[in-house]
């Protein structure tokens, strides 16, 4: 009994956030197909082909491929194309030039999610508030400024969190799927001719008949399968039988009546092309679905910043972004953070693509490439892992995954068309952040070697102490390394001019692990080296913060004597500059200056005490 009632909570609370997206298509999606910029002709042939892929892209893509198969594919519980990823990575070690090939590719899938968390607000709160345009002509010029008044509240109080308000999103959102499927429903009951569209023959008849126009059409089609990609995300926040039993039982069926309800108004009223969402909706409710449809965006716009700030937070922790502050929203919410420079770019990039393109429609023209190259993506990392870490046969996996890949590359080659007309802005944007990505982790590279080359191993430190013995005082310090077997710049440079050593030194290396979380049994390693020198390396999953008070704890646990109050913090400020021989392009060496002089110090993010601090000047050449 218990078991089923954390069963029923939880799948309330994945309705509010892993749904919402997917949720919200039925506003756009279907206009596209016959309004759009590929829009074909409403004739009875047509509806039921749409109809039929709609309903089988739904079928194939999000039941089959995400909730049976690529849900299956966790890191410790967590999902999303960044924990695959991690997945590859470490299943490639054999194969590393391999391996690292499929790390970049599925890293630049994951900077594709930033597009998506651009333009997802942005045609989402914009369709539903276009209709307030169908209630009166006159209400038509407040369209966008409406749109962009909710887009600009919505990003200025992130900073506050969910939590207060998250309580409600469940709810809503049920009872917006509710809506959907009664309205969808209730016109089937009018023209049960449309169930007809089950069928998959009349997909494909659809397909033969229309040709090239009809291929396009696809690329509408795809919009009913969008927040595919977050199902799988959200999976560490809900695990996989909330969120598998909450589409079987609810999200699909709605959806599927309301896709269903759209094609039989089209069928009746052929004119409704240009909003069949409202046309299902009664004049006297005009009003409240406008102001649901609304909610119900809001909503699913806030799971994707979220999820744009998650994806922020796993990139540092894995060494691919410089530090950010990162703000917990909730005392209880774990994954409810906040990070403000993200938060402000997609704010701007939001409302400068509903300004730019003005109406939902052409929004709907630059969406879906993004998309579907993160879900070809996801198909080819996820055949790496069946059969490299699951053992799975190649007739196996290259059948299923071959399957996949088919319906993929034909949603993605009939996007491509949508380059042109405002697609390339999110693969813009992802390719930007996919440069500033591999600029960051390459320059951190070359800081590594010349750190290396700067200091030397603790065996020829203890050995020319043993020889020159220097001054030594009472008391504990501590110094932060990158390299956990070489002594750290810091603690050279402070030994060569001020000639003393701590009585207890530790050397402290913070190591990112491919896995969401570390057990505390296995996140300190402690060794005694001897002379009063201990070794501590912290592991953390991409999902943790390292924070310095909780590994001393541990540490002591380990029997190291370190007190956080007694201790001093010894860590390197490095001063950048260009190398006549740089290892890097200017522009990628003034791009990686940049990044490292906004990013934050490393007391902040580990939350060291700033009066227990010792900076020591290091000066490196990029």
């Amino acid at each position: 009994m218990e078991d089923g009632s954390r069963l029923v909570k939880l799948s309330l609370a994945a309705l509010g956030v892993a749904f919402g997206d997917i949720g919200t298509s039925p506003l756009y999606a279907i206009r596209e197909c016959f309004y759009g910029e590929y829009g074909i002709a409403v004739t009875k042939a047509s509806v039921l082909g749409v109809l039929s892929l709609i309903f089988w892209a739904l079928l194939m893509i999000v039941t089959l491929k995400y909730l049976v198969f690529i849900l299956r594919a966790d890191n410790h519980g967590e999902g999303g194309v960044i924990a695959l990823t991690a997945l590859v990575k470490t299943a490639g070690a054999k194969a590393k030039s391999a391996g690292n090939v499929l790390v970049l590719i599925g890293l630049f899938a994951a900077c594709l999610l930033y597009g998506d968390g651009m333009i997802t607000p942005a045609i989402s709160v914009l369709s539903a508030v276009e209709g307030i345009r169908i209630i009166t002509p006159l209400f038509e010029p407040f369209v966008i400024p409406l749109t962009v008044v909710i887009l600009g509240g919505l990003f200025l109080l992130q900073h506050r969190g969910t939590a207060r308000v998250g309580i409600l999103f469940g709810p809503v959102i049920l009872v917006w799927f509710g809506i959907l499927g009664f309205l969808g429903a209730c016109e089937i009951i009018r023209n049960p001719e449309v169930l007809r569209s089950i069928l998959p023959w009349y997909g494909f008849e659809f397909l033969l008949m229309n040709k090239m126009h009809g291929f396009l059409v696809l690329g509408a089609v795809f919009l009913v399968v969008t927040g595919a990609e977050a199902l799988y995300a959200d999976m560490g926040h809900f695990g996989k039988r909330p969120i598998q039993w909450t589409w079987i039982c609810l999200v699909f069926p709605a959806l599927a009546l309301n896709y269903f309800g759209q094609g039989a108004v089209l069928l009746a009223r052929p004119e409704e092309a240009h909003h069949p969402f409202y046309a299902l909706v009664p004049p006297w409710a005009m009003i409240p679905m406008v102001i649901l449809s609304t909610l119900a965006t809001i909503i699913a716009s806030q799971a994707v910043i979220t999820g744009a700030f998650s994806l922020t937070k796993q990139a540092i922790q894995l060494g691919y972004l410089p530090r950010m502050r990162t703000t917990h929203t909730s005392a209880t919410q774990m994954g409810q953070i906040y990070v403000a420079p993200i938060n402000w770019l997609l704010m701007v990039s939001t409302i400068g693509l509903v300004l730019g393109f003005q109406s939902s429609s052409r929004l709907a023209s630059a969406y879906g490439v993004a998309v579907t190259s993160t879900m070809l993506i996801t198909t080819g990392l996820f055949y790496v892992v069946a059969r490299t870490r699951w053992g799975w046969n190649r007739p196996a996996a290259g059948l299923l995954c071959g399957l996949f890949g088919a319906v993929d590359l034909a949603f993605f080659s009939a996007n491509i068309s949508k380059i042109l007309h405002g697609a390339w802005f999110p693969l813009a944007i992802g390719g930007i952040i996919f440069t500033l990505m591999l600029t960051w982790e390459r320059g951190r590279e070359i800081l590594s070697d010349q750190l290396k080359d700067i200091t030397m191993s603790f065996f020829e430190f203890k050995k020319n102490l043993e020889l020159n013995p220097p001054q030594s005082v009472r008391g504990q310090a501590i110094f932060l390394t990158g390299n956990p077997y070489m002594v750290p710049a810091a603690l050279m440079h402070n030994l060569a001019h001020n000639k003393v050593l701590h009585s207890e030194i530790a050397f402290l290396h913070f190591k990112t692990e491919d896995v969401p979380r570390v057990p505390n049994l296995e996140k300190v390693e402690v060794e005694k080296l001897g002379g009063g020198f201990f070794r501590i390396i912290a592991h953390h999953g991409f999902m943790e913060e390292p924070h310095i008070e909780k590994i001393l704890s541990l540490a002591r646990e380990q029997g190291l004597e370190f007190k956080m109050e007694n201790t001093s913090f010894f860590l390197g400020r490095e001063r950048l500059t260009l190398g006549k021989q740089s290892r890097m392009s200017r522009w990628r060496a003034a791009v990686f200056r940049f990044m490292s002089r906004n990013a934050l110090e490393a007391a902040t993010f580990y939350e060291i005490p700033t009066d227990q601090i010792i900076e020591v000047g290091v000066q490196l050449e990029l």
